[in-house]
């Protein structure tokens, strides 16, 4: 009996007292509910609880016993409450077939408190994880503000949760086993000391997300990534460079960027390399093409109040573009939900967002709105709306991509790629889908996987996984095109 209270609890308790029985054995509410029910066979009698309770409470109360016997025909219920000093504890009752085997009542007498710990410690065993789940729920929420730049928002709700929020940070993205996040999770507080943010990704089942300190450990001690990636043998870690916190989306696609060049390594881990954001070399110019592109999205008022406004419709938009169709996980909406959203975007702006050229303008100018605007301008000159549309915008791109600025940056991405570009731009004409690029270059389709699997290696991005680099690499191929037809 207290074998089975250790390792099975309530539910194989009543399996066996039901098997000493030969019959029914249940946990009961004060309502009659059946909370915990087992039999001997599937043919054992399913007795009137609600009947057998009502009967066996009043008789309990008014005799003040601690156990009650009540025959019904060719069986016997025997109940006993858990608790006597409390009306509100479950009962548990037994039926047994006539006569009733001797001792079964000095038995159930027994096995009264055993079950009663049990019971207990179930129910704060779904305490603590409902417990777990707010959290887990609080810290994912914190971390789509930052995802979606609204910093102080996210600062406040973090308030109620440990550690702080820092600032600047790197962002460390673990690749593990799904069922040993929980694992990482305690090697990775032990590795920094409880300093980073951890949150389990939404959308990867195998990722965790770390918001670390951006500031090196003390002399002699790992940084905390390098010692995760040390300690967990089936991990893969992606870091960073260091960001501002109002900067964490920048840093989890540097991040998982990364992730994707610690796959082909021994070490299983990679800090993100040295590549400018094209947000930060498209200029003044740059800056007013978006805000022309964005100005019916962030204008937008929605005709009821159950549809999505501005700020919701911007959201969407950038967790579609950085994770596709799991942007249902991060957003936690159905996808028929997400389907409607990027329709009515597609409207407001004028943009076919199932061609990868107008998802990079939408995305561009997403992350040039996002990026302070000093780092954009050479000087604080203001800015206003030149009164032409999103379609119009839309064609302006190819001026920005002529700066010289922007060319430069072009080069620098391309240079890794210089004897592959051919894969290159056959999978990004084919809108970055496996199957057409396969065909297209007369290869089969695990073949071409390979060759984007070093290209990854060689450009030092995730390619087939969002976030992709292939926004980057079409605005670079874009650039040295125009540059040479000019």
């Amino acid at each position: 009996m207290h074998r089975l209270a250790r390792t099975g609890g309530t539910a194989e308790l009543l399996r066996w007292l039901a098997g000493r029985a030969d019959g029914w054995a249940g946990l009961v509410g004060p309502d009659g509910t059946v909370l915990h029910a087992a039999a001997r066979t599937a043919r054992a009698v399913v007795p009137d609880i609600a009947g057998l309770v009502a009967e066996g409470a009043s008789a309990l109360t008014e005799r003040a016993a601690r156990s009650y016997s009540l025959d019904t025909g060719a069986h016997t219920a025997l109940l006993f409450p858990l608790s006597a000093d409390d009306r509100a504890a479950p009962v548990l009752a037994v039926v047994a077939p006539r006569p009733v085997a001797a001792g079964l009542a000095t038995l159930l007498a027994d096995v009264v408190l055993p079950l009663s710990v049990c019971r207990q410690a179930e129910t704060l065993e779904r305490k603590r994880r409902r417990v777990d789940l707010a959290e887990s729920r609080g810290r994912e929420a914190v971390l789509h503000l930052l995802m979606t730049g609204q910093l102080s928002i996210a600062q406040q709700v973090a308030g109620a949760l440990r550690p702080r929020l820092p600032d600047p940070v790197r962002v460390c993205v673990v690749e593990c086993p799904a069922d040993g996040r929980d694992e990482v999770a305690r090697v990775c507080v032990d590795a920094d000391g409880g300093r980073s943010w951890i949150v389990r990704c939404p959308v990867y089942a195998r990722h965790l997300i770390l918001v670390m300190p951006a500031a090196e450990p003390e002399e002699g001690a790992a940084p905390a990534d390098e010692a995760v990636a040390a300690q967990v043998g089936d991990c893969v870690v992606g870091v960073s460079e260091p960001v501002p916190l109002a900067d964490t989306a920048t840093g989890y696609r540097q991040a998982f960027h990364a992730l994707a060049v610690a796959r082909e390594l021994r070490s299983r881990h990679a800090r993100f390399g040295n590549s400018p954001d094209p947000a930060l070399v498209v200029g003044p110019a740059g800056r007013q093409w978006a805000h022309d592109l964005l100005a019916p999205l962030l204008t937008h008022v929605p005709r009821r109040a159950q549809d999505p406004g501005a700020q919701e419709l911007v959201a969407t938009a950038g967790s579609w573009l950085a994770f596709s169709s799991h942007a249902t996980d991060h957003l936690k909406v159905h996808r028929n939900t997400l389907a409607a959203r990027l329709r009515l975007i597609g409207e407001l702006l004028g943009l076919d967002l199932h061609r990868l050229a107008d998802q990079t303008a939408l995305d561009l100018a997403l992350r040039v709105r996002a990026t302070p605007a000093p780092a954009c301008t050479p000087e604080p000159a203001p800015y206003a709306p030149t009164g032409t549309g999103p379609r119009e915008a839309a064609r302006a791109l190819d001026e920005i991509l002529r700066c010289p600025a922007v060319l430069h940056w072009a080069e620098q991405q391309l240079e890794p790629v210089s004897g592959a570009e051919e894969t290159l731009r056959t999978w990004l004409r084919c809108e970055g889908r496996l199957g057409p690029a396969a065909a297209e270059l007369g290869i089969s389709v695990p073949g071409a996987r390979k060759r984007l699997t070093r290209l990854e290696t060689a450009l030092q991005r995730s390619l087939l996984r969002p976030p992709s680099a292939r926004y980057d690499l079409w605005l670079a191929l874009r650039a040295r095109d125009l540059a040479a037809a000019a």
